[in-house]
């Protein structure tokens, strides 16, 4: 990726559709520049990038859009959360700062570093970082503008057992965790979620990851933006870590855009 490419792509929905599919952490790909900043040896980053990567989310996504009545927006970082997490922010809870995951991260999943403890995060929060998020701001203004309203649904995934670097690891791990937020997350939306999920094993609320995305510009601001984050946990579609999709991703995706059908209405 030449600096000239974008770190991410907004791929058009139906004009009258409310819903962004967000897929913030499913690449791999980081920059030759990027990895130059990184002290883990080829291997141990692979390794390292088989734990962080949300692998098959983009294909989830692109799977319920095209299932979906009316197609949602989807919104795909298309690099490595290793290089900014674009869900942080630079001035992220000291919590998640603890463990070396903050906008751009020093530590790994199991807490090595990742990067040297003094590198200065602020080149790649400038190249990287406020970009996506100028973009995101625009897309959910512009769902707003089109229809009156914005729901993003978050697309993600995590691990079956719990990693070294997860803030609430000992809470419960459901198939599929609803990260809520108690401005932005309505109760219909929550309800839909429920609903539509209900195949692929139960739903659980806010564990072992809570919260969801929404742009600052927005957060606690805006009540026309609904949000909720999905968090599937891997072993449900896909051989941990890092492996091949398996058949559970169809039903995911039939579900997602069932959730994408009753958002949109």
């Amino acid at each position: 990726m030449t600096s000239a490419e974008p770190s991410f792509e907004l791929l058009p929905g139906a004009d009258g559709s409310p819903v962004i599919l967000h897929v913030p952490h499913s690449a791999r790909k980081i920059p030759p520049e990027v990895r130059a900043g990184i002290v883990l040896d080829d291997i141990a980053l692979e390794r390292e990038l088989d734990h962080i990567v949300d692998a098959h989310t983009a294909t989830l996504a692109q799977r319920a859009a095209r299932a979906s009545r009316l197609t949602p927006w989807r919104f795909v970082n298309r690099l490595s959360r290793l290089v900014v997490d674009p869900e942080r922010f630079p001035d992220e809870r000291e919590d998640m700062l603890a463990v070396g995951m903050g906008a751009v991260y020093t530590k790994t999943t199991h807490r090595a570093d990742l990067r040297p403890p003094d590198s200065d995060p602020e080149p790649l929060i400038e190249r990287y970082f406020r970009p996506y998020a100028k973009a995101m701001t625009q897309a959910v203004a512009d769902r707003l503008a089109a229809t009156g309203r914005a729901v993003i649904i978050d697309v993600h995934s995590y691990p079956s057992a719990p990693l070294p670097y997860e803030l609430h690891g000992e809470g419960p791990r459901p198939a599929i965790c609803l990260g809520t937020d108690s401005f932005h997350t309505s109760p219909e939306l929550l309800a839909a979620a429920r609903e539509a999920f209900a195949p692929c094993g139960g739903t659980g609320l806010d564990s072992p990851f809570s919260g969801t995305y929404v742009p600052l510009a927005f957060h606690g601001a805006e009540a026309r933006v609904d949000a909720l984050m999905i968090e599937i946990r891997r072993d449900v579609y896909m051989t941990e870590p890092g492996g091949p999709a398996g058949p559970g991703l169809t039903r995911l995706a039939r579900a997602l855009a069932a959730l994408v059908d009753a958002a949109a209405r």
